[in-house]
């Protein structure tokens, strides 16, 4: 895997805008020399193409050598596919000429054994010691549609429908079917490529590549496991910037699923819920199907992102609008009703039995009259809560069809071309896109289709979220080299409390006279816990008293502590006993950080005290966060209501919570990345006081 050098974007160049090439290993026979013959001629590519081969022999019409270095002329790309004992050489033959980019087909590396993971190092060292941008190996190549520049045998579907989609997948079968469902769905595409064993070049490389590709608008990904974490945070914060879209179908949400991503490519596919929170936080785009990728890309693409996120959903069918209804509560779609202006506009223009709440049943009176349509459609798109309109009406899977259909779309389209924001046709079902639907869709000037309101659903719902989520603040990663290493619940408070965090007054106090003064000092009740770096878990060891008041009972209980904790950890290195005012109210919260091997630090918050681990709800983003990211975090809780005021209880300040969460994310990072974790539990929330009541700390090493 890749995850120490990063490819550099001059390299990548070198490799997908090539204007030579060789095919390293072509025979007339060769299943792969035939298809990246067949694929230069289909994508149009017009360099000089040669051939390398034992016997030096022409092959497919391009002229052959014995070597690379035996062309004699600059080669920009190579496409490797000799056997796997052969590929070293092979690799050394073209740096040797030269050539900047290499895509190697071969399989049987890192994804079979041992061994085949050492030859894999071997390559990729090689690779980097003389600057060759390494696709592969186990990669089926890359097709830059857009340029007409080609290294793949991934056939296209003819005619090329040219579009703004770029494909990146490790699976390149997978990879293949990706472009023919985009065909199949009428979407165009500007790059393929599948990166196999990603032992140089990764899905980051890739998507930072992409980012600045001009016919690129959106990225649609598959991906086994996510090599280059941190190029891929900072590629989805440009991507932001740029407004273009990241969407990646992951799997490995199951061990099955592991193992045989382990198997196909050699991938360890890492902490699924760690990938999630990274993708709501960054704003990429997770879908779970090659469907869901390619609708959602595809709309993406042809819509760009909506100026508002309300979607208004308008279908002559009752049913149609009762299932979408359904579905926008399933996936969280933003539904706004119509303004009193947009209602009374409506009112003289649809039939006495139509509704004019959203969804909108335009009724089957637009069989009879399609330019109630055309009328109404302008209304919707005016209301001041709509971003996108939805239309749903007859679409034709016979030719039988085509009549009624067409003309249903005489009304609809001019409706959607005077509508001040984007429209989009939905069909009710999934549907093939046969000869019946394409002629529909010639005579009608293509427009947006989504097949089936499931699948529509989700990614009207993905391009709503998307587009709300673009002007959000996204904080890069700074992580320092650290200097203190605060031990112990007394040490991590006043860390804190250095770095901003309010944290409870407290007082370490060696003998029971000391407790007893600085208990009366306070008034009223206190609480008293051990002070030891070797204590996390203070209830344990007898080393915690609560709500105590008087100069005897405060004694009394300090004896009490340091007698239970000496005998019950007599190791322990004890520095005295700590007494703070009593807490009593408010909501406890958890705030915690941790390292994760693949994305590095990362925070989590919770309900706090004895909740964190009864109820495992708690919610993760990668640090630094923002403080939007912080209160997206305590609202996405199951026990979200609980924060917003029970029963009685005071609601908790969110805004006033997120500003601490943010300096205690900053706290933690300013550590080092020697920190293991963090832990403040409680995080006490009383109206707008805030305060940390326990800290601890681990450390690595």
């Amino acid at each position: 895997m890749a995850t120490a050098e990063q490819t550099r974007v001059t390299d990548l160049n070198a490799l997908f805008t090539p204007t030579s090439i060789v095919m390293v290993g072509a025979t007339e026979k060769s299943v792969w020399s035939n298809g990246i013959a067949g694929r230069l001629a289909d994508y149009g590519f017009d360099g000089p193409v040669y051939v390398v081969n034992r016997a030096g022999v022409d092959v497919h019409g391009f002229p052959g050598f014995t070597s690379c270095k035996a062309i004699g002329k600059p080669v920009d790309a190579a496409y490797i596919f000799v056997p796997v004992a052969a590929v070293y050489d092979a690799l050394v033959d073209a740096a040797d000429a030269g050539v900047r980019g290499v895509v190697i087909l071969t399989s049987g590396f890192a994804e079979v054994d041992a061994e085949g993971a050492a030859l894999q190092e071997r390559i990729v060292a090689l690779a980097r010691e003389r600057g060759i941008a390494l696709l592969g190996p186990n990669s089926l190549g890359f097709a830059n549609v857009a340029d007409g520049r080609a290294l793949t045998v991934i056939p296209p579907r003819t005619p090329i429908i040219h579009g703004g989609i770029g494909i990146i997948s490790q699976s390149g079968a997978t990879a293949a079917e990706i472009v023919k469902f985009a065909h199949q769905q009428g979407f165009g595409v500007s790059f393929t490529v599948a990166t196999g064993n990603e032992a140089l070049v990764t899905t980051s490389d890739v998507v930072d590549y992409l980012i600045d590709h001009e016919p690129t608008r959106v990225i649609a990904v598959y991906s086994e496991t996510i090599n280059q974490p941190y190029k891929l945070r900072r590629a989805a914060i440009r991507a932001r910037k740029a407004r273009k879209a990241i969407i990646i179908l992951k799997v490995g949400k199951s061990e099955l699923t592991a193992a045989i991503a382990q198997a196909h490519t050699g991938a360890l596919v890492g902490d699924d819920g760690i990938f999630d929170a990274a993708c709501r936080q960054l704003g990429i785009i997770r879908v779970s199907s090659i469907e869901e990728l390619v609708m959602t890309a595809g709309l993406i693409d042809r819509v760009g992102p909506i100026s508002r996120p309300g979607i208004a959903f308008v279908s002559m069918s009752g049913g149609s609008c009762g299932m979408f209804a359904d579905l926008a509560e399933q996936y969280g779609l933003p539904m706004p009703q119509f303004a009193p202006e947009t209602v009374e506009q409506l009112k003289g223009v649809i039939s006495d039995f139509g509704t004019t709440l959203n969804p909108f049943d335009i009724t089957g009176a637009v069989m009879r009259d399609p330019s109630i349509w055309t009328r109404a459609l302008p209304i919707v798109g005016a209301d001041p809560n709509v971003g996108i309109i939805v239309v749903n009406a007859n679409s034709p899977q016979s030719q039988r069809d085509l009549a009624g259909a067409n003309h249903q779309a005489g009304g609809f389209m001019p409706g959607i071309a005077a509508s001040p924001v984007p429209g989009v046709y939905v069909t009710q079902v999934l549907q093939a896109v046969n000869d019946s639907m394409a002629s529909f869709l010639e005579t009608n000037n293509q427009p947006v289709m989504l097949y089936g309101l499931e699948y529509g659903a989700r990614a009207l719902g993905h391009l709503s979220r998307w587009s709300s989520s673009l002007d959000r603040e996204t904080v890069g990663l700074v992580e320092k080299a650290g200097g203190s290493r605060p031990q112990g619940e007394r040490d991590v408070l006043s860390y804190l409390d250095s770095r901003g965090v309010p944290v409870i007054p407290a007082k370490l106090v060696t003998s029971a006279q000391d407790a007893a003064s600085h208990a009366r000092s306070l008034g009223g009740k206190v609480a008293m816990k051990i002070a030891s770096p070797d204590i996390a878990h203070k209830t344990e060891f007898g080393g915690v008293k609560l709500s105590l008041e008087g100069d005897g009972t405060v004694a009394a209980a300090f004896e009490a502590i340091m007698q239970s904790v000496t005998q019950k950890a007599p190791d322990a290195k004890i520095e005295g006993v700590i007494v703070a005012p009593m807490r009593s109210g408010g909501t406890e919260l958890f705030v915690g950080t941790a390292r994760d091997p693949q994305w590095g630090p990362v925070i989590a918050v919770g309900l706090g005290g004895v909740w964190v681990e009864a109820l495992k709800d708690s919610a993760i983003r990668l640090l630094p966060v923002s403080k939007a990211d912080v209160i997206d975090m305590f609202q996405s809780l199951r026990g979200a209501r609980l924060l917003e005021g029970y029963r009685g209880s005071m609601p908790v300040d969110l805004d006033a919570v997120a500003d601490v969460v943010v300096k205690i994310g900053e706290a933690a990072l300013a550590l080092g990345p020697d920190l293991a974790s963090l832990e403040i539990n409680p995080l006490l929330a009383d109206g707008s006081r805030i305060e940390a009541l326990d800290g601890l700390t681990v450390w690595s090493n």
